[in-house]
This record gives C-alpha cells, sequence and structure tokens, in this order.
C-alpha cells in the first residue's frame, strides 16, 4: 500500500466515531480551540543557516467526543564557510489526529490514534502508527495535572530504499503540565511506540517547553524536543534534538 494511502486509511480511522457521533443528540460545539507556533532562526559567520518551525495543534470537544489534531514541521538549510552552495540539513514532517469516546467517569476515554512522520534524512521515507486505547487523568490540583494514554497499536514503514516493515507494538503518551503563575505554563509531554519485539525500532518523544504569555492570545514558547529511535539506518544517530524560542497564537 502506498504511503499516501496508508495516512488517508489512518485519517479516516481516527475521524470514523464522528461519523457515528453525527446521528445521536450532543449539545452544541465548543468554540474551535486552536495554536499556531512559529519560530524563524537565522545565523551568520563562519556558519551561515536558517531554521523554520511550525506547529499547529486544533482541538474540539463534543457532548460524547472530542479530537486533537496535529501538524509539526522543521526545515533547515545552510552552508559552512568557503562552500559556495547553499544545502538542506533538516526537513521532517509530523502529522497526528486522534479521537477520544469520554466515559462516564471525568477525564477518561477510549481512544484512536494516528500518526505520519517524514524525515527525510532519517533513512525513512515515512513510519506511521494506528493505535487505540485508554486515556484518563492520573493527578490533578488547582496548579497541574498529569494525563496518559496507553493501548496497543500497529506500525508501518518504508526505508528511502524501499524495503517495507510492519510491527505490533505498545502506544504510550503522557502529559503534565504545570501552572507556574497566571501568565506562565510548564509543559512536559513524552510518548512512545515501543515495539513488541527486540529486534525492531521502538520511536519516543519528549517534548519540554516554558510559555510566557505577552498578552491574552500570544506567548513565547520555549523548548527543547527528542527524538529518540532505538533502531537506525545507514549509520544516523539514535537521537535527534531540537531547542527552539518561538511565538504561539492562541484562538
Amino acid at each position: 500500500m502506498e504511503p499516501i494511502k496508508r495516512v488517508v486509511l489512518a485519517i479516516l480511522t481516527c475521524s470514523a466515531p464522528f461519523v457515528y457521533a453525527a446521528d445521536t443528540p450532543f449539545t452544541p460545539l465548543e468554540p474551535l480551540s486552536a495554536e499556531l507556533e512559529l519560530g524563524v532562526i537565522a545565523i551568520t559567520g563562519n556558519t551561515e543557516s536558517t531554521a523554520l518551525k511550525a506547529k499547529a495543534t486544533i482541538k474540539q470537544d463534543f457532548e460524547a467526543w472530542k479530537a486533537k489534531y496535529q501538524l509539526d514541521t522543521l526545515y533547515k538549510k545552510g552552508k559552512n564557510e568557503g562552500e559556495a552552495d547553499t544545502r538542506t540539513t533538516a526537513q521532517k514532517l509530523f502529522l497526528s489526529a486522534q479521537s477520544d469516546y469520554k466515559l462516564s467517569s471525568e477525564n477518561t476515554s477510549v481512544f484512536v490514534y494516528g500518526s505520519y512522520t517524514r524525515d527525510r534524512f532519517s533513512g525513512y521515507k515515512y513510519q506511521n502508527t494506528v493505535s487505540v486505547g485508554y486515556s484518563a487523568r492520573l493527578l490533578a490540583n488547582e496548579d497541574s495535572f498529569l494525563d496518559y494514554s496507553i493501548g496497543p497499536g500497529y506500525s508501518f514503514s518504508k526505508t528511502d530504499k524501499g524495503a517495507e516493515d510492519e510491527m505490533a507494538i505498545v502506544h504510550v503518551e503522557v502529559q503534565y503540565e504545570y501552572t507556574l503563575s497566571p501568565n506562565a505554563t510548564f509543559k512536559q509531554v513524552l510518548s512512545t511506540e515501543a515495539a513488541l519485539q527486540s529486534d525492531k525500532n521502538t520511536r519516543s518523544k519528549s517534548e519540554t517547553s516554558l510559555s510566557v504569555k505577552l498578552r491574552d492570545d500570544l506567548s513565547m514558547k520555549a523548548a527543547y524536543s527528542l527524538t529518540h529511535n532505538s533502531q537506525v539506518l545507514n549509520n544516523k544517530k539514535n537521537t535527534d534534538g531540537t531547542t527552539s524560542i518561538i511565538f504561539a497564537y492562541t484562538f
């Protein structure tokens, strides 16, 4: 199956509950919640480089369902002193969609999740995941909360050389948020797609961030992101890290 077909299948799988929900009574939709992030970094001198990082997160709530969509991209190009040509050194795209059916207990749900990853310099043409599972809030107080999601899934990938691989995984995600002050928020998100076979790739991601409000709808965000693959191709490094300072607009 071609990668585009796989992506469409993952998105349709995540969207399927809304087709069912359309036939059931629900209260009016909550206002659409979206956060758009954008950062540009330019370096001159012995090394010249330009990096663009953009991210969009969209959320919406039904009475019995909720949905979350994400797009995260990074593009970087540059050249060293004495080099004539500028070359692309990083090009990443991540898309995900998650649909949750809310259970009777507060802050608990069952979910369907799908994702698509394209990292031009990882050796993979694409890495996709579909999973289902259970989500709940483990801890909560006035200033913070800790949510988790866990469930079985399936991962399929294709290398730049055309080799395809499929495997069963366990998808786990943990999100912690702490309100430091009315204008400052700390967030930590950890996720992993753990392969059930020891010789298969386990992919894990982490993002640590601190956001400071400049006004009600505009924030400045400092973030450090890590992506780790237990199995890599073509002598690539197991871990990629990105440090960014970006502006986030919320509406």
